[in-house]
């Protein structure tokens, strides 16, 4: 969606529907909800006194103007307490009234700028927020089933102050390449595993990059499982030796600094079955979304890219497909990845550290300074935080907190586990230098304590999202589905990296 701005007044919109806002509390709106509010002779004034409209944080309510003003409907939008109102809340807010005016069936649509008044936000970061909001809200996943057209034709910021303006313009072109490209990282986790396998997974990120005119800027490298072997990945050929769909080993360039190397690494198991260590039936449909590191590693790659951000970056996406089958890997095997070091197969549904553990050494090997990781790693990250939180590991706190400090603005939770020697008695192997599962107990420690023993140099941080890919219900700018967890954190995590 491309959202447009208008320098006039909201009242003198011609459309549909133009979306005012309140805070919580408010008895008596000012600003531009004011200005509705005197337009029609007081009606949201009475609508809060008859608790009509709260102001509570993404609460919305839609009614006719019956010709007092231009626009045909109105809508209040809730932005919460004003003492906690933030970026996020703007976003929420923003989300949720892009659902309901889509739900009301309009078609052009009006907004002012939410928190760029009373709430004190910056217009540039306001009209970020709202656009992330507005476009990821609007996000569909028709591919493969027909539905009626509700979608919003027209949507445009309105604003009364010009000197706004340009401010507002460069919010809006940064927030709508964020929402797009967290929409790519959606569009590959709702996508079928059997229209997903390593090799269209390829396809698909050389179609996009290709549709966006990006070929100049992201160079594509892509190894077949015959140059994977080469390059000796033992552990990855593990992980896919029991599908009939090679692997692709997919490495993204975009060069557009000379300073240090950072790297992306996302975790792309095309369909995780479990293997030999079979997964329950039950469910089971959902491991489609197990290559949602790789979904959202490319799309920040692409999200980078479209912006201009000046970084030297190495995104590299391990496509696999972990099946059960007489050519699999079993519990008890012995494996050696890329630097030489031996791993024992405890559990061959422990297989996306494996393919991380190939990848992080093939990217200390190009040069990389600092490494971050993410992946739907563990079930144990499920369990302890479920769908909103993600996990976060690494070598280095002030990296780490660079990170968490970031993710507190782009809305996408995360918190720190510890990575304590005493967790590594969990994963010695009797037989190999590490095993890959330490079992149930601080499973995603673990698994994190696994992935830096192949990390020799780099800085590094390990993001689990695992339960955070998929969304069972809509809410705010979220609707039911693929979220692209991680894509704007990272995006925020590369442009404002601090070595």
């Amino acid at each position: 969606m491309n959202i447009k701005i208008l320098n006039q007044s909201i009242l003198d919109f011609d459309g549909d529907l133009i979306i005012v806002n309140l805070f919580e509390g408010v008895k008596i709106p000012g600003g531009a909800t004011g200005a509705v509010d005197k337009a029609l002779h007081g009606v949201i004034t009475e609508m809060i006194k008859n608790e009509e409209i709260t102001g509570k944080l993404g609460e919305t309510i839609v009614f006719p103007t019956f010709g007092k003003i231009k626009p045909g409907k109105v809508m209040v939008v809730g932005l919460g307490r004003s003492d906690k109102f933030g970026i996020e809340e703007i976003r929420k807010a923003s989300g949720s009234a892009a659902m309901a005016a889509k739900k009301a069936k309009a078609k052009k649509v009006g907004t002012i700028l939410h928190g760029a008044g009373i709430g004190g936000i910056e217009p540039e970061i306001a009209s970020q927020a709202l656009a992330e909001g507005t476009i990821l809200a609007l996000y569909e996943f028709n591919v493969y089933k027909k539905t009626e057209n509700k979608r919003i034709e027209e949507f445009f910021v309105v604003e009364t102050d010009k000197s706004k303006i340009e401010k507002i313009k460069k919010g809006i072109y940064t927030g709508s390449i964020l929402a797009e490209s967290q929409n790519i990282a959606r569009d590959f986790t709702n996508e079928p595993a059997n229209n997903l396998t390593p090799e269209k997974f390829e396809k698909k990120v050389k179609e996009i990059i290709k549709d966006l005119g990006l070929a100049e800027k992201i160079k594509i490298t892509v190894m077949d499982k015959k140059e994977i072997e080469r390059l000796k990945m033992g552990a990855l050929l593990a992980v896919a030796q029991g599908s009939d769909n090679e692997p692709r080993f997919i490495v993204l360039r975009y060069e557009n600094s000379k300073g240090p190397l950072i790297s992306l690494i996302g975790k792309t198991v095309t369909f995780d079955s479990g293997g030999i260590s079979l997964k329950p039936s039950e469910g089971m449909g959902a491991m489609k979304g197990d290559m949602t590191g790789g979904g959202v590693v490319f799309a920040t790659t692409v999200a980078l890219a479209r912006a201009d951000v000046k970084i030297n970056l190495l995104t590299i996406i391990p496509a696999v497909e972990n099946m059960p089958s007489g050519s699999a890997s079993r519990p008890g095997d012995i494996v050696r990845a890329m630097n030489g070091k031996t791993i024992e197969i405890i559990s061959t549904d422990a297989e996306g550290r494996l393919t991380l553990a190939d990848a992080i050494c093939y990217a200390e090997k190009e040069g990389a300074e600092t490494i971050v990781d993410i992946a739907t790693l563990t079930g144990g990250c499920a369990v302890a935080f479920g769908d909103v939180t993600a996990a976060v590991m690494g070598n280095d706190q002030a990296l780490i907190d660079q990170l968490l400090m970031i993710s507190k603005d782009t809305g996408e939770r995360m918190w720190q586990l510890p990575l304590f020697e005493e967790y590594e008695e969990k994963m010695k192997s009797d037989v190999a230098d590490i095993k890959n599962s330490g079992g149930r107990l601080a499973a995603p420690i673990t698994a994190g304590i696994f992935i830096k023993y192949f990390v020799e140099k780099a800085k590094w941080i390990h993001i689990d999202i695992a339960s955070k890919e998929f969304s069972e219900k809509d809410r705010f700018y979220q609707p039911k589905g693929a979220t692209g967890f991680g894509v704007r954190t990272l995006f925020e995590f590369c442009t404002k990296l601090k070595l």
